[in-house]
């Protein structure tokens, strides 16, 4: 089995069609949408890579982001931001914060999985501070 992903993303229909993309590409895909109960979700699963979406009920990805980069346990989680603001200022903001990577949606499926594939086979150290 490929590596363990955790999207929390609050769509549905985004949430279903990522999903399956991901599964396709070899990855287990569990999902979550609910920004309030993100962090539990984070350590109950233990995933390798967490693919959060900034506009969450609850709780914002930002947030989330915040509190796992302050957190030894999840400092060097992979965290691959997806926003549908696509503004400069957002990009900043989640780098500044930690994200390794940002997309904005729409996004094409092939970016997707690209940058899914670079931060699961990057070494920690190689992903800390990088970014697409």
């Amino acid at each position: 089995m490929g590596k363990r992903i955790l999207l929390i993303e609050d769509e549905a229909n985004i949430l279903e069609a990522i999903g399956f993309l991901l599964s396709r590409e070899g990855w287990e895909v569990q999902g979550h949408g609910k920004g309030e109960s993100a962090l539990a979700e984070i350590a109950r699963v233990s995933p390798d890579i967490v693919v959060l979406d900034v506009m969450l009920p609850g709780r914002s990805g930002l947030e989330i982001l915040r509190d796992l980069r302050a957190d030894p346990a999840t400092r060097d989680l992979p965290v691959l931001m997806l926003t549908a603001k696509g503004q400069a200022k957002d990009r900043e903001q989640a780098m500044a914060l930690g994200a390794n990577a940002f997309l904005t949606k729409p996004f094409s499926n092939a970016e997707l999985v690209s940058i899914v594939g670079t931060l699961t086979d990057a070494p920690a150290a190689a992903r800390s501070g990088g970014g697409a």
